[in-house]
């Protein structure tokens, strides 16, 4: 017998190896074939319906927001520490301002109110926080009505006398009952008595406001009579005036009496009554 030729019995144990071997890479095919997607179990070739496949699970990762790539906050940018107030504004034309302190006073602020609202008009009111955390309705009425409202301290003190400590106090106090009322923090603010100094001019530039003074005041505290103030009023009414008046701090029925009198001569005499902008 030649070396290369095999016994029946063993000839016929390699071709059931074969078979079985065969059957089993055979079975694998299939088997892959119908865990692919997009093939029918069947092996027919049809695409499977998007039931077939399950969608991943949703996880907490994937439903956070990315806040990473979210647009930045936007902040208005703090403006420049001065030495002095405005005492007059930039006029374009015959243009005045009209400014009230010390309110909100719920027995005067709203019958000015109603003045500005009846010629349609628009005014600044610097109000102090103590008065206006008692009366945010008619900060809510000044806003709605086109007014700017400033900062004016909390309690009225002398600002040069308080420590600068207390002087952030008094404007940052304010300023949060404003920007909690109206949504926006003032963006003005005015030293009870006109008495500024470095460290006013610094903590307000600090808090985004810039310093308001005033050209004409019309020492209407004093109650020196509504045809008193009225004069003042008008002799003094020039392009960019801005004039002093109070709705609040004592008995303002002379400032109310003089604003009704004097407001509609302004505007005959073709003065545009307006706030400033930044």
């Amino acid at each position: 017998m030649k070396k290369d030729q095999l016994l029946p019995g063993r000839r016929s144990m390699f071709r059931i190896a074969a078979c079985l071997g065969a059957a089993a890479v055979g079975g694998l095919l299939v088997s892959e074939r119908a865990e692919t997607p997009g093939r029918a179990p069947d092996g027919t070739g049809a695409a499977a319906g998007p039931s077939a496949v399950a969608p991943p699970k949703a996880t907490s990762y994937r439903l956070r927001p990315m806040t990473a790539f979210a647009p930045p906050v936007l902040r208005r940018a703090k403006p420049p520490v001065r030495k002095r107030p405005f005492l007059e504004v930039p006029a374009t034309g015959r243009t005045m301002v009209l400014t009230f302190d010390d309110g909100p006073d719920p027995r005067y602020t709203p019958d000015i109110l109603a003045v500005l609202r009846r010629h349609e008009v628009r005014a600044m009111f610097f109000v102090c926080g103590e008065m206006a955390t008692h009366n945010r309705d008619l900060l809510r009425e000044m806003a709605a009505d086109g007014h700017a409202v400033g900062n004016h301290t909390w309690s009225h003190p002398l600002i040069p006398k308080l420590p600068p400590s207390r002087i952030r106090d008094q404007l940052g106090r304010t300023s949060e009952v404003i920007e909690k009322t109206l949504g926006e923090a003032p963006l003005w603010y005015r030293a009870p008595y006109g008495a500024w100094n470095r460290h006013s001019f610094e903590i307000g530039a600090d808090l985004g406001m810039e310093p308001l003074g005033w050209t004409v005041d019309t020492l209407d505290w004093m109650r020196p009579g509504t045809s008193t103030i009225v004069r003042r009023v008008l002799r003094g009414a020039a392009p960019g005036v801005i004039v002093l008046s109070h709705d609040a701090g004592g008995n303002r029925s002379q400032s109310v009496s003089a604003l009704r009198r004097y407001l509609p001569e302004l505007l005959e005499d073709g003065y545009r009554i307006t706030v400033p902008y930044r």
